[in-house]
């Protein structure tokens, strides 16, 4: 058996399905919001480097971006749940098989942290008084990069669950540390430093037990991949059988406990407790406390305002796709739901989330009354005016949705 042609049909086979959608994102005007994103950011990130504010803590912006990009890895394997049954006994021979995937995954990710770091370059050199080179902080972030790469795939491979979730943080303080060494130390000192601790995280790295090929955790890493990929193309056009990944968090456990069991609210209940469990919930709050950061360093602009009707605007996207969450469940044709409900509840619990967002983000605004307060008020006014265009649009939708239906 050919492992390595057989890798390359399943990648041509899950880019054949995902093809097709393109055109319908392209045709939903995603290109030109993100040009419109591009020259926008390109012009307020030229005037800011035309006068750089004093003051700018460059270092622990250069490490809150880079980090993350650094670190943060992934593989798309695309094993089957038959695999471990009719490619187990090629075991003794995958490793054909896994370096294809993870020379790729690498690859993308190592243009995406050269992109940043090169983005981030002209800003570190104007504010550092002591700046170090880039092509030596290249070579660092990229041996960071695949150092964290070989961490995920060790992580992956061990035994104990608890014991690769503890190896995990392991790696983002490996990696965190590394970087603000290079970034805070002198580049002898920095180094000497940089070179211990990875010599000291490859040794733990070969401690604990771990499978020759972890075939359950593979196969559930690509189930939720694959998954996460159908549920972005879900927000420009409907998907069949996308499948959204379940999170136990508990401490939001208690949300919407104390809504009253009536049928009208039945479906109110079950978007927040999907919501609350879901994949939406994570991207809302990354976005909401990336747009509340930006936004607080720029309250005293109109910059700021820019970025906070942006952020805002991208946060409705994301809790549009609450629209479809249930769309192909079973049991809503089994509950009798009143005709009209579900609509109604999904736009209700659309809004209100909206509108508490739009009043998080606005908080950094709200404290700059004082000296500006029809442009912080504006602010925030506008802020609740989109969140009932959204509220508006949506209802529009349902109404016609439901006159279809008659």
């Amino acid at each position: 058996m050919d492992l390595k042609e057989l890798r390359r049909e399943r990648h041509s086979q899950a880019m054949g399905k995902l093809l097709p959608y393109m055109g319908y994102i392209i045709q939903s005007g995603v290109a030109m919001v993100f040009l419109f994103v591009v020259i926008a950011f390109s012009a307020w990130y030229t005037s800011l480097l035309r006068d750089v504010p004093d003051g700018i803590p460059i270092r622990w912006i250069m490490l809150a971006l880079l980090l993350p990009a650094a670190t943060h890895s992934g593989f798309r394997t695309y094993l089957q749940s038959p695999d471990t049954v009719f490619l187990l006994p090629q075991e003794h021979r995958m490793r054909e098989y896994f370096v294809p995937a993870w020379i790729r995954g690498n690859l993308w990710k190592i243009l995406r942290l050269a992109f940043i770091l090169i983005t981030l370059w002209p800003l570190y050199i104007r504010t550092e008084a002591s700046p170090k080179l880039l092509f030596a902080t290249a070579l660092l972030l990229l041996a960071v990069k695949l150092l964290a790469s070989f961490g995920l795939w060790r992580e992956l491979s061990l035994l104990s669950r608890p014991a690769s979730a503890s190896y995990a943080l392991l790696r983002w303080a490996v990696c965190g540390l590394i970087i603000a060494a290079w970034l805070w130390q002198p580049a002898g000192r920095g180094l000497l430093f940089i070179v211990l601790l990875a010599a000291a995280y490859l040794v733990a790295l070969h401690v604990p037990a771990r499978h020759a090929v972890p075939w359950e955790r593979l196969i559930a890493t690509e189930k939720n991949q694959g998954a996460r990929a159908l549920m972005m193309l879900g927000w420009f056009v409907d998907v069949p059988g996308r499948e959204q990944r379940v999170y136990a968090r508990r401490y939001l456990s208690t949300w919407g406990g104390s809504m009253p069991w009536r049928r009208d609210t039945a479906y109110r209940y079950l978007l927040t407790k999907s919501f609350a469990r879901g994949d939406i919930f994570g991207i809302v709050l990354r976005i909401a406390l990336l747009g509340l950061l930006l936004s607080w360093w720029n309250r005293g602009t109109y910059v700021g305002t820019a970025i906070y009707l942006f952020f805002l605007f991208i946060v409705g996207v994301q809790l549009l796709s609450l629209r479809k969450l249930h769309s192909e469940s079973f049991w809503l044709t089994i509950y009798p739901l009143p005709q009209g409900t579900k609509g109604q509840n999904t736009t209700a619990f659309v809004f209100r989330t909206h509108l508490i967002v739009a009043v998080v983000l606005g908080l950094p605004f709200l404290t700059t009354l004082g000296e500006r307060l029809l442009p912080a008020a504006g602010t925030v006014a506008a802020g609740v005016l989109l969140a009932f265009l959204f509220k508006g649009y949506m209802s529009r939708k349902e109404a016609r949705l439901e006159d279809d239906d008659l």
